[in-house]
């Protein structure tokens, strides 16, 4: 979803300085114990080109089909901020948020948020030292969901709900690969829900879905709009 608003995926922000990495390696509690200088000056990379980006016809799709009336629940894997900013008010992030920041020791966080500071480093990033908590000088993290961790539990205890509750539902650019979040499509298809998958290639969902749309991501959500009669 947001690679079309230039937003780098997972792996794709492995370029420059972090080339020779593995993400696994750079988003795990290991990694930033063993080298928080090097994890942090990433995920500050990161943020950096998310804060460039802008929402994409995707993004401003679905707002359009919120302010229009329509109950719109959004359940994304992104990091980013690009469904709010868009006009979403209804987002679940179930691997966190990528610009915001809180105490990797007591949870704190921290204002205003250190991560999203104005980043002056070369664009193919560098290291940095992670700001210390003000409550009790733990080093700060990025709010997100590294591998081993456990998914927030409001955002997917709220992510569930919204699927139980749908009267459809819309996949759109994902590998079909993640646990538990790969799992929302079938719920919604046991309980007798329609899905509806938007992918560029096909995925390890596209066999249990109602039907399947072969396009990026801004391309079908306008198309659903469109068939809806929404605008």
């Amino acid at each position: 979803m947001s690679a079309e608003s230039g937003v780098p995926t997972f792996r794709d922000a492995l370029t420059g300085l972090w080339s020779r990495f593995d993400a696994e390696r750079l988003a795990t509690p290991g990694a930033f114990r063993g080298d928080p200088d090097l994890v942090w000056g990433w995920y500050r990379w990161r943020a950096a080109q998310v804060l460039r980006a802008r929402p994409n016809a995707g993004h401003d799709a679905l707002a359009t089909l919120e302010c229009l009336g329509h109950d719109v629940h959004v359940v994304t894997q992104n990091v980013d901020d690009l469904h709010e900013r868009a006009g979403s008010t209804r987002v679940e992030h179930l691997h966190g948020r990528l610009l915001r920041s809180r105490c990797a020791d007591c949870g704190a966080w921290r204002e205003p948020d250190p991560i999203v500071a104005p980043y002056d480093g070369p664009d193919d990033g560098r290291r940095e030292a992670p700001p210390r908590c003000e409550r009790c000088t733990g080093p700060l993290r990025p709010d997100v969901v590294w591998f081993g961790e456990a998914l927030p539990e409001r955002a997917w205890d709220a992510a569930v709900s919204a699927t139980a509750g749908a009267d459809r539902v819309v996949v759109v650019g994902t590998s079909g690969l993640v646990q538990p979040a790969a799992s929302l499509p079938t719920l919604a298809r046991r309980r007798g829900v329609p899905v509806l998958e938007i992918n560029p290639s096909r995925s390890a969902l596209t066999h249990d879905v109602d039907d399947y749309w072969a396009m990026p991501a801004s391309m079908g959500l306008l198309r659903f709009v469109d068939s809806l009669g929404a605008v």
